[in-house]
């Protein structure tokens, strides 16, 4: 079953393109029609889109990775924040700092000043400071929480992006297919999809159509941590595991000495068969005569 429908799309206005003079030719495959200069997205191309999107979402999370939004735009920020908090996923919707997956390594040392800041406050380092330190120091943790707190929990590099705008996330597209990450998006019908692993034909500017496609991803995301979760719970505990694996090689070790003493048992037999008198000279020529 299809996790959206045509008519909910229709609704949320996700079929609104831009204007025809600044399409991009290589979107036409997801246009419908044109009409009064704006191009129309075709929604049912769109709906089987979100489906194979949404299901490669549930995958990742299903695998325990992460997936980083993207969407640094007025109207979709508050949006992805507040949906993607939900399930405890990464993302941005300040500036995209540059270099963020192609120097993550730099990325991660602002997120241990970040921390180092908090270290100093709560074990009162931070108190013996002078006033002017303190500001400084405030000003700083303020500027990185802005920009990098969404992310502190990104210990590693992201196994997908899902950026609502192209055009104004190319930097982060770039970045991400420099690094082989796969890229999910709303693509509208003035950007490029080339570089875009999953393309989701719609509507990037209103509010509504953002809201609901990030839903579905969200909605996905959390069906694939509960599968996890399922999985994990039906696994033996560690000690149950223990027990079967000690009793698994007692039978190996028992199975083991059996096949030893019948090993033995029939040399023994060996033994005894060749032991056995065999007929001497003398007998031989006594029968003869």
């Amino acid at each position: 079953m299809s996790r959206t429908n045509f008519q909910e799309l229709l609704e949320a206005g996700v079929h609104f393109g831009h204007l025809k003079r600044k399409w991009n030719p290589k979107m036409a495959p997801y246009i419908f029609m044109e009409k009064n200069g704006i191009h129309i997205i075709d929604l049912h191309k769109t709906v089987v889109k979100i489906d194979e999107a949404a299901a490669a979402v549930k995958q990742i999370a299903k695998s325990g990775r992460r997936i980083l939004f993207v969407a640094t735009k007025k109207q979709a920020k508050d949006i992805v924040a507040e949906r993607v908090k939900a399930v405890n996923m990464p993302y941005v919707t300040e500036r995209w700092p540059g270099g963020m997956l192609t120097n993550f390594p730099t990325i991660r040392k602002a997120v241990k000043k970040m921390a180092n800041i908090d270290k100093m406050m709560t074990d009162g380092t931070f108190d013996t400071l002078s006033k002017r330190e303190k500001l400084q120091i405030s000003r700083q943790r303020a500027k990185l929480e802005k920009n990098l707190g969404s992310i502190a929990d990104l210990s590693r590099l992201p196994a997908a992006l899902f950026v609502v705008d192209v055009q104004k996330e190319y930097i982060a597209v770039r970045e991400a297919n420099r690094l082989n990450i796969p890229v999910i998006a709303m693509v509208d019908t003035c950007c490029d999809p080339t570089p875009i692993d999953f393309v989701i034909p719609a509507n990037d500017d209103a509010s509504k159509s953002i809201a609901l496609i990030v839903d579905i991803m969200v909605k996905a995301i959390q069906e694939g941590l509960e599968e996890r979760k399922a999985e994990k719970e039906k696994e033996p505990a560690p000690k149950e595991k223990k027990e079967e694996g000690v009793k698994t090689r007692a039978r190996k070790a028992k199975k083991a000495v059996e096949v030893v003493e019948e090993e033995e048992e029939t040399e023994v037999d060996e033994v005894e068969e060749a032991e056995e008198p065999t007929a001497t000279l003398s007998d031989i020529e006594e029968d003869e005569e």
